[in-house]
């Protein structure tokens, strides 16, 4: 059956027509929507899990395997990081049934923190690596990937990025083929990684490599387009589009779809029979580096940009020195950054800590937000769980002028992700530390999947629900409260009293995210325009909502949910409900 799918939802076809029977995840943009399709399917085929994070998914995936089960993970670039601890070992102990590790790269940084490059983890790790070009290739490199991991006797990670992730293309779909599964066997010299038994493990990685190099001189996942041309390209993933949308068939191109490890025989031949040879990648030169390592004469990051994504334009500008007729709109466009919605939660608390001009360090979530105007309430923000982490060791540096005066914010998901162990270390070490965790009842930024916290599974099924406030006292935090972040009031005496108190605190802002089906908003807000002072104090919130119009504010009634909080800023009772 012929089906169109973005990038994502191949890969999941994929993985059920693979056999796969257990998929665990922790969502992170451009990769969730993975296992959120791979969900949709018949769970008695294959179970699909949330994580509390990546690591944890990569080690489920890892123990379903070694009991016989064809499984996989997913996860964005920076969660590889995460990962990373036991797939380095997981190289060396190789798998009993297929393992896939779906990783997915943001080359521009659309929705992350930094631009790395995972086919670094590859080449670190030594294991095999495919990187499609498109959705057709994203299901067959899938689906093919879990033979490849079984043949070689290693986890297969496969790299997707924003756009190979989300554009469409059509894909010719098959059946689910089931697999039994595989009998367990006890083997504790290729299982337990104590030094005496590794040391044998290396060697068997090092001929694996090189076994693999053998296999991807003539492998189906690279692809040779001899066009004749003089100019000759090695390319991979996205960029391969981008070469055939501006040279079509005119030039050759070698496709490589297995990153890593490459081929060196097949790629001599082909640079032999051209008299121009440039790598068309996007960030590091991973396959320009090998060329060069394999004796070619080649060309790369000299033409191209080490950052940011590349398009048919770029390559079109800085390869054939050509630049396309351009129609450009009569004004210029407005910029629209990325905002808290309104009604956001967030909004009220981060309002306080503002206007309390407070050293706020942050987190990863739709919460980092609170870093722009007007609220300006952010200092810093790192990676997941690091505010935790990072205000213990800001008050050990800073003492008590730091502890009285700083605060640090982190989302329930992300505090499930990363954040307890930064809190155990608060308690143990006794850092006088104030920890809020900003409690929306939802994984946010990555478009609502469930955790820990929300007392719901990936299928929307009853769940265990971890109690935030039970679980910060077990931590070792004697003081730990509640607020409504709604009530600014109680926001701003919650915050003094844990500053002041000499010891450890956990605040609570709880309330759901106001985008959730089952969140009612109220009647929205209006400004009564005779009472209005134009003093703009409702305007620090910067709720998309308010608007400053002839000189008064303005409240847009169809994006006002009711929610209250900029009625407490108006001193003049002008903004109220009809």
């Amino acid at each position: 059956m012929k089906e169109l799918l973005i990038g994502n939802a191949a890969v999941a076809r994929g993985l059920y027509e693979a056999g796969v029977r257990v998929v665990s995840s922790y969502p992170g943009t451009p990769s969730t929507e993975i296992t959120e399709f791979a969900a949709k399917y018949d769970e008695n085929e294959i179970y699909c899990e949330w994580a509390p994070n990546e690591k944890v998914a990569t080690e489920v995936a890892f123990g379903a395997s070694l009991r016989g089960a064809r499984s996989a993970c997913a996860m964005k670039h920076v969660g590889m990081n995460v990962a990373a601890d036991p797939l380095f070992t997981m190289s060396y102990t190789g798998i009993r049934a297929g393992m896939l590790l779906c990783v997915a790269d943001d080359p521009a940084m659309h929705s992350s923190q930094n631009e790395q490059d995972s086919r670094h983890y590859a080449i670190a790790a030594k294991i095999p690596m495919l990187e499609p070009s498109d959705s057709e290739e994203a299901y067959f490199f899938t689906k093919t990937a879990f033979d490849l991991s079984e043949r070689f006797d290693t986890p297969v990670m496969l790299r997707m990025c924003t756009r190979i992730a989300h554009c469409q293309g059509v894909v010719d779909t098959g059946e689910r083929l089931p697999r039994e599964l595989l009998s367990y066997e006890k083997q504790p010299e290729k299982y337990i990684m104590m030094p005496g038994y590794a040391k044998k493990k290396h060697p068997v990685v090092e001929k694996r490599t090189k076994d693999l190099i053998e296999f991807a001189e003539n492998c189906p996942y690279n692809i040779i387009e001899d066009n004749g041309s003089e100019l000759g390209i090695v390319t991979s993933g996205t960029c391969y589009q981008y070469v055939k949308e501006v040279f079509g068939d005119t030039v050759s191109v070698y496709k490589l779809g297995l990153i890593n490890p490459m081929p060196v025989k097949s790629l001599i031949e082909f640079a032999s029979k051209v008299k121009r040879l440039v790598v068309v990648e996007e960030l590091d030169p991973i396959i320009e580096t090998h060329c060069k390592n394999i004796g070619l004469t080649v060309e790369g990051k000299n033409i191209f940009p080490m950052v940011g994504e590349l398009s048919q334009e770029d390559v079109r500008r800085l390869l054939l020195h050509q630049q396309s007729e351009v129609i450009s709109a009569d004004s210029p466009i407005p910029m629209r950054p990325p905002v808290m919605c309104a009604g956001c939660p967030h909004r009220g608390l981060f309002y306080v800590l503002s206007k309390m001009k407070l050293t706020v360090l942050g987190d990863i979530g739709c919460y980092t937000l609170g870093a722009q105007q007007p609220l300006n309430a952010l200092d810093s923000t790192l990676c997941m769980g690091a505010s935790v982490s990072g205000i213990h060791g800001f008050n050990k540096a800073g003492g008590k002028e730091s502890e009285k005066k700083t605060v640090c914010v982190i989302g329930d998901s992300t505090f499930m992700h990363s954040g307890m162990t930064g809190l155990v270390n608060i308690s143990y070490n006794a850092s006088n530390s104030t920890v809020i965790i900003l409690d929306n009842s939802i994984t946010g930024m990555t478009g609502h999947q469930q955790n820990p916290t929300t007392g719901y599974n990936i299928k929307g099924d009853p769940a265990a629900k971890v109690d935030l406030e039970a679980l910060c006292r077990a931590l070792g935090i004697n003081r730990v409260r509640v607020v409504d972040p709604y009530d600014l009031k109680a926001c701003e005496i919650a915050v003094k009293e844990e500053l002041k108190a000499e010891e450890p605190s956990v605040i609570i802002s709880r309330r759901p995210c106001m985008l959730l089906k089952y969140v009612k908003s109220k009647p929205s807000l209006t400004v009564r325009a005779d009472q209005c002072r134009s003093c703009k104090n409702c305007m620090k919130l910067g709720c998309p909502a308010i608007s400053m119009k002839a000189g008064k504010a303005v409240i847009d009634e169809t994006q006002c949910v009711g929610c209250g909080v900029c009625e407490q800023l108006c001193a003049f009772g002008a903004i109220g409900r009809k």
